[in-house]
């Protein structure tokens, strides 16, 4: 399951400890209640194993709160419909990332983020800042111990976009897709400007496959976004990942043509 990221987690395992500390609770009272061992507890609490979703949840039954803490998290850290993809993301074995007009959320870098979030002038200064802060707390789900296979597919286009002050952030952007494109569990994938209309253009996506094998889906839209489970639903984006994955370059030519890219932004 997702961990929810510092220092967020860190402000939640401290009111979870307190409220179960004025409940008279010991953690072996409190792991039965919540669904966890005495020693999983204790290794949460430390801060030497992640704080998840699922012992959230568990402590909001164990401590009897009505989902305060869930609701805490969903406020204060990620939007609630984007909690059940951080889940699938978190706990992946394989994830499928399709863009066709910006880069990846776990492939960007910080100062890419920040201007991608800046396109919503409704956000101020603090939450644009938390959810940059939060996008980075993801990315550790590709430098852990045991990272995910990550295959993305973007259009060359969105790797072009430039204007005034972006060419150097685009720049760095894109090197940085190189970068990562050569960690052996990271593949990145261009489709050719050149390659004209193609099933990805009705928008972006993304699978993820848990370790039974199961895949999940996520879908973004102006509102949000909404997370895909229903068998036929995963089936049909499973079938339209077949579709980009076959119009975008092998990964070589892709991490060429990205180099091509970077020096049309410029030097940095």
């Amino acid at each position: 399951m997702a961990d929810v990221p510092s220092p967020l987690a860190d402000f939640i395992v401290a009111e979870i400890r307190r409220s179960g500390g004025a409940a008279g609770m010991t953690q072996e009272a409190f792991g039965r209640g919540a669904g966890f061992s005495a020693s999983h507890v204790s290794a949460v609490e430390s801060g030497t194993r992640a704080l998840t979703m699922d012992f959230i949840k568990g402590a909001d039954r164990a401590l009897k709160t009505g989902g305060l803490f869930e609701r805490l998290v969903a406020n204060l850290g990620a939007p609630s419909w984007f909690l059940p993809w951080l889940d699938a993301e978190r706990g992946a074995r394989q994830l499928r990332l399709f863009e066709p007009l910006l880069g990846p959320g776990l492939l960007q870098t910080e100062n890419y983020a920040r201007v991608v979030m800046r396109f919503n002038d409704m956000m101020s200064a603090t939450e644009v800042d938390q959810q940059v802060s939060t996008r980075m707390d993801r990315q550790k789900v590709l430098t852990g111990d045991k990272p995910p296979q990550l295959v993305a597919v973007l259009d060359e286009s969105a790797l072009r976009r430039t204007g005034d002050g972006f060419s150097g952030i685009m720049a760095d952007q894109v090197a940085h897709l190189v970068a990562m494109a050569e960690l052996p569990h990271v593949h990145v994938h261009l489709i050719p400007a050149a390659t004209g209309l193609h099933i990805g253009l009705s928008g972006p996506f993304a699978l993820a496959r848990s370790a039974d094998g199961g895949w999940v889906g996520h879908l973004e839209n102006q509102l949000g976004g909404v997370v895909v489970d229903r068998e036929d639903e995963v089936a049909s984006l499973l079938a339209k990942w077949e579709g980009v994955r076959n119009e975008a370059l092998p990964r070589q030519q892709s991490i060429d043509l990205m180099k091509e890219v970077q020096s049309h932004h410029g030097p940095q």
